[in-house]
């Protein structure tokens, strides 16, 4: 009998041999060979990831909402996921500034070793000067202003433009519901078609997932080490316990709030829960996107945890968007890291200041890798901390991006189950009125 291995099985080995292959590369140096060979495999994984994430949003929104007939309970829907979107956030960066005012890892960094890590890596800042001005100057409605696309074949094709494709596909799906029905019945169809079609090449695509994060870890760890293992132990040695802090307070954010929001509020237990999402976290941290992970994050909750459509394809694209704890989280920890490095105290009005700037910061921050470094910078400047501090962390960014974004896609998971059950109930309850 021909047993099939369930996909969560095989993309953690793909991961695992991954990492030993990297190790092996790093030791006997084979970074060239790794870069050149194994690499692009882990590129067309996640372009092929990419290339449907845009389209899926677009059609399954779009269709989820045209199938609720009714705009109050779309509203209604949004309204919930919103608050408790904002809700999770609040408490991941409280997590974080408790955490780290706790054990107080920037105070482990000597000062020669902070000097030296902001003189490696300050060649880095300067080339990010550019960003990180024009993310300064910003004024505050500009978050509000982003939303609304001017072109929408613009926005389709730039995945950190996905907020706009949300906006434009809420306002595309109400006006299918507000317009006579006889009229849009063809347009309804063809993008049910087309969200039908984009869910089977979802399915084409995991055939490959294993070989695809196998390759993602080994370039990942190809890329951090070069052909020098000692340069990551080096490091890790130096800012081994930051990252300690770090995914302590992630862990602790998931185990105190996701599985709390679960196993209460929920008709899971924790096992079906973390079952069914398994491989969406993996992929979260192997390709460290939110938006490349989404089409999968989709099929997970729908398929393993049974979401209606209509509320995952409402849910998850707004919280890749907006819901991103693990790098609010994240950002508290590292603005309070440097401060505590370089020798300044903040204050409890400081660090309120953290908990706002980090929650505007969190919606603005697109899904993709890296986004939350530059963001980072927007924290650090509401509290006065020199933003040249970034290049304390950025040694080790990678490895900590890859965990918060799969904490974010966790998060993401946790609400919808959360959403779609209080709907259950409430749809239960008018029935039975």
């Amino acid at each position: 009998m021909k047993i099939k291995m369930e996909l969560h099985w095989q993309i953690l080995i793909g991961l695992l041999a991954g990492a030993v292959f990297g190790i092996f590369a790093a030791v006997y140096q084979l970074g060239d060979f790794t870069r050149d060979w194994i690499t692009p495999f882990g590129t067309i994984f996640v372009n092929l990831l990419k290339l449907i994430a845009m389209p899926l949003v677009f059609a399954s929104l779009v269709t989820g909402v045209a199938s609720l007939s009714d705009v109050s309970k779309l509203s209604r829907m949004g309204g919930r996921t919103i608050g408790v979107y904002m809700l999770t956030t609040v408490l991941s960066i409280t997590i974080g500034l408790v955490v780290v005012n706790t054990l107080k890892p920037g105070e482990s960094i000597p000062r020669q070793v902070s000097a030296d890590l902001q003189a490696s890596y300050q060649g880095e800042i300067e080339g990010r000067a550019e960003t990180i001005e024009q993310v300064k100057t910003r004024g505050p409605l500009q978050p509000m202003v982003d939303i609304v696309p001017q072109n929408i074949v613009a926005a389709l094709s730039q995945n950190i433009r996905m907020l706009q494709v949300v906006f434009f596909a809420l306002f595309f799906g109400i006006c299918l519901i507000l317009a006579p029905n006889e009229n849009t019945r063809t347009v309804k169809s063809f993008i049910q078609g087309m969200n039908d079609v984009i869910i089977k090449m979802v399915d084409l695509i995991m055939y490959i997932a294993p070989l695809g994060v196998f390759a993602l870890i080994a370039g990942t760890i190809t890329a951090v080490a070069g052909d020098n293992i000692e340069t990551v132990l080096s490091l890790l040695s130096s800012l081994g316990f930051y990252t300690l802090v770090v995914i302590f307070g992630l862990f602790l954010h998931v185990l105190l709030v996701y599985c709390t929001f679960v196993r209460f509020f929920t008709r899971f237990t924790l096992k079906q829960f973390f079952a069914g999402i398994a491989p969406a976290q993996l992929l979260a941290f192997s390709t460290s996107s939110s938006a490349a992970t989404l089409p999968v994050t989709m099929e997970c909750v729908e398929e393993n945890l049974g979401v209606k459509n209509e509320v995952a394809s409402f849910v998850l694209p707004l919280g890749a968007t907006i819901n991103l704890d693990g790098t609010a989280l994240y950002q508290a920890v590292a603005t309070v890291f440097i401060a505590q490095a370089l020798g300044m105290d903040l204050n409890l009005a400081a660090q309120l200041t953290i908990v706002l700037t980090a929650l505007l910061a969190s919606i603005g921050t697109a899904p993709v890798p890296a986004a939350g470094i530059i963001m980072l910078v927007i924290v650090l400047e509401s509290v006065g901390v020199p933003s040249s501090g970034i290049a304390l962390i950025l040694g080790v960014d990678r490895i900590l991006d890859m965990v918060r974004t799969a904490t974010n896609v966790t998060g993401d998971c946790a609400v919808t189950v959360l959403v779609n059950s209080a709907e259950q109930k409430l749809e239960a309850k008018e029935a039975g009125a």
